[in-house]
């Protein structure tokens, strides 16, 4: 107890051992659905889902106790909601690579991040883009997220030439809206824990009506081996490869300083008296190794959770809280049977709400709406990401209009050389790779 309190600091944060543990608890529920979702996803592109449920829990639990125990903060890591959409639909579908090629744009930008963490360098990347984009993108995200929630639920139906809604009495559509109907009543009641239950309780109808099985609740996690290290890097200087690893890392230091941003300055002794989050450094490095570990073992870049939050408002406040949720993933790695009984109804509603997550972020708040040449590329940005079905896409807009609006309207001291030369970067791919 003793070396507990001298290594974490419980009693000087405010905390106590069992609010740590509650904590810990609190925060794997609210994330957990990533267990199902992110092999769903990531299924895809081609990949295992099985391998990918193990993959995605043992990420999980490494960046998580990396965080816990390196950086002795109570956030919680795993695959991220967002960027698993942009490995799959992005990288993978949209673009044509395969997904051993998405896995090497994965681990090198995990590792680039890792060099800027360690050296505390991460502010070359942030000043490239400005501000008020990088407050687009988790909104942006988020509604992409959404979409692809809607679209695969079958509520919206996209056509060559036009958008409809589904057919409303297909059992899954219903499944879906119920599914968002549940989740929907517990974030009205701030209950936490309404993914993991809308999961749960559209679980529980589509076995009742047949429309999915389970054979038993335990077993022993599938195997990575046919996803680990599976990386391409034949194309490693190829323009795409550059492009979506500068593209993927400016996003996940944004999410992820967004994500430490928000939650170390909704409650006490998280934030420094700047209000910069204590041990960022350590937390960055944390997360670019958590990336670099989730790459090898096959699944897509592993990032800080925003649901980090809910555990910080029942007490969490230091490292135990994390390691307390990752040993709760590990004993979730044994129950992938459980997976193979959730519809895919149920994902859907869940990525609607993950994309209400992130839509609904500090971002936006931060965001001055009256100084146009700002909100406006910050609004092309966030519209273009679903409607294009492409991050790196709004990323692209949004800078190039940026660029152009504020040249034409003489605000050149806006312009940084080095968002000149990313928005050159990203002219050039249309240029040159039109399609």
């Amino acid at each position: 107890m003793n070396f507990l309190e001298d290594y974490f600091g419980i009693a000087k944060s405010g905390s106590t051992l069992y609010k740590e543990l509650v904590a810990g608890i609190t925060t794997f529920f609210a994330m957990s659905y990533i267990l199902f979702v992110n092999p769903m996803i990531l299924s895809e592109t081609g990949m295992d889902k099985s391998a990918q449920f193990t993959a995605t829990a043992l990420a999980a639990i490494f960046g998580t106790l990396v965080m816990g125990v390196y950086a002795r903060l109570p956030f919680a890591l795993a695959p991220g909601m967002g960027l698993n959409t942009f490995f799959a639909y992005t990288m993978c579908l949209f673009l044509g690579h395969s997904w051993h090629f998405a896995l090497g744009v994965v681990f090198v930008e995990g590792v680039i991040f890792f060099l800027l963490s360690i050296f505390d360098l991460r502010r070359i990347v942030v000043n490239l883009i400005p501000r008020s984009l990088q407050l687009a993108f988790c909104p942006g995200i988020g509604l992409f997220i959404a979409s692809v929630g809607l679209q695969q639920a079958k509520i919206i139906e996209m056509h060559e030439n036009s958008i409809k809604f589904g057919q409303i009495t297909d059992p899954n559509v219903l499944l879906a809206c119920l599914g968002i109907l549940v989740i929907g009543v517990f974030y009205v009641k701030k209950i936490y824990v309404g993914m993991v239950v809308g999961i749960i309780v559209l679980t529980i109808i589509s076995l009742s009506f047949g429309l999915t099985q389970i054979e038993s609740f335990f077993s022993l996690p599938p195997s990575v081996s046919d996803i680990m290290f599976a990386f391409n890097f034949s194309e490693i200087l190829s323009y795409d490869f550059i492009c979506l690893v500068l593209l993927l890392l400016s996003v996940d230091i944004f999410d992820t300083m967004g994500t430490l941003l928000g939650v170390s300055n909704a409650t006490e002794n998280l934030a420094n008296k700047d209000g910069s989050p204590k041990n960022i450094r350590k937390a960055f490095v944390a997360d670019s190794l958590a990336t670099v570990f989730g790459a090898m073992v096959g699944t897509n870049t592993t990032t800080t959770y925003i649901e980090s939050s809910t555990g910080v408002s029942v007490g969490g406040r230091t490292g135990i809280t994390s390691i307390v949720t990752a040993l709760c993933f590990v004993i979730a790695l044994f129950s992938f049977p459980m997976l193979l009984a959730v519809p895919p109804a149920a994902v859907s509603a869940m990525l609607i709400f993950a994309g209400y997550n992130m839509f609904m972020s500090p971002a936006l708040k931060n965001m001055d709406f009256k100084d146009y040449s700002e909100s406006v590329p910050a609004f092309i940005t966030m519209i273009v990401m679903p409607f294009s079905h492409s991050i790196v896409d709004g990323i692209s807009f949004g800078v190039l209009s940026y660029v152009l609006i504020n040249s034409a309207s003489r605000n050149l001291q806006k312009i940084s050389t080095g968002t000149y030369l990313i928005a050159i970067f990203f002219a050039a791919r249309y240029v040159i790779l039109p399609n």
